[in-house]
């Protein structure tokens, strides 16, 4: 449920736009690089990969969104507690980036009117949430690491993940279910990242408080791979929702174009007898062709019976 326009998806590129002036030393690129490894293992876990390529239930998705809303709801109500901290008010935006609204309006659509009733805070999601309260309590410095984590990478794979859960799931095209996803108020985000970024590497921390950081912000890494891992489990008890019948698209090919029905029907036209044949195998094997098949076979069959009478 996130990733960036290329393959993040926590956390923020480690390639910064080509106008952006960085030192090894800054700490957007400590923390961009410190959780690299960190990111790799939440970006290859089954239930990203599967959510990128749209095999994503529709259940898992409400789940995963309920999880998202206890996480943002724990993150912003320590925001708003430390806003004035002189460690995270050059980071505060809260129109640009909350996301705690937005997810409410996602649970109304997806569970209905009563949705506050339905949602429960997951067993992995809670020692996320947990985690939160315990540094805003304790050392709010921390909350740093956790708004990076979390808003430069949903702000970066937003449109990617809106893109695919509204196709995957037929999500309405206005936005209802994935609001989540919507940034409204930023109407550049490679230009707000560059704003974001730079006001992180203006803030006055030393050797020691980037390490925190930088362990902090793994350790929100682990907390993610650890709803992903969970919502990935129980994924294996949802039946997999039944899909419009339709041909399969390249993504469903296994990386093998030459078996798209588009691709032989366009081959078959220009009188390649291969792809003509591929092409009519595929069709052939669409339960709706089968179907055609069997009922013009049988008005077939209805007619020469009449017409040998």
């Amino acid at each position: 449920m996130m990733a960036d326009g290329s393959t993040m998806t926590n956390g923020e590129d480690i390639e910064n736009d080509d106008d952006d002036i960085v030192s090894p030393d800054d700490l957007s690129e400590v923390l961009a690089i410190g959780t690299k490894e960190s990111h790799d293992r939440a970006e290859n876990s089954p239930f990203v990969k599967d959510f990128l390529r749209g095999r994503i239930k529709r259940e898992l998705f409400k789940l995963g969104t309920a999880a998202l809303y206890f996480v943002y709801s724990a993150i912003e109500e320590e925001i708003e507690k430390h806003k004035d901290h002189p460690m995270f008010a050059p980071l505060y935006f809260p129109s640009e980036l909350h996301r705690r609204d937005a997810l409410a309006k996602d649970l109304e659509y997806l569970y209905g009117e009563d949705w506050e009733s339905k949602i429960s805070c997951s067993e992995a999601t809670r020692p996320y949430v947990d985690r939160v309260h315990e540094v805003g309590h304790e050392d709010p410095v921390l909350l740093v690491a956790h708004a990076w984590t979390r808003y430069m990478g949903d702000l970066s794979g937003g449109q990617i993940l809106k893109k695919v859960a509204q196709r995957a799931l037929k999500l309405p095209s206005t936005g209802e279910g994935s609001y989540f996803y919507r940034f409204e108020a930023i109407h550049n985000p490679t230009a707000f990242k560059r704003l974001y970024r730079s006001r992180m590497n203006e803030l006055e921390v030393d050797a020691e408080t980037k390490q925190r950081l930088l362990d902090e912000a793994n350790l929100a890494f682990k907390f993610n791979l650890d709803v992903f891992t969970e919502l990935q489990e129980i994924g294996k008890d949802i039946k997999e929702e039944v899909q419009d019948i339709g041909l399969p698209a390249h993504g469903d090919m296994g990386g093998d174009v030459s078996k798209c029905p588009y691709y032989a029907a366009k081959m078959a036209v220009s009188g390649n007898t291969t792809y003509a044949c591929q092409f009519a195998k595929t069709l052939i094997q669409q339960p709706t062709i089968q179907l055609m098949l069997a009922t013009w076979v049988a008005a077939l069959a209805g007619l020469a019976a009449w017409y040998l009478m």
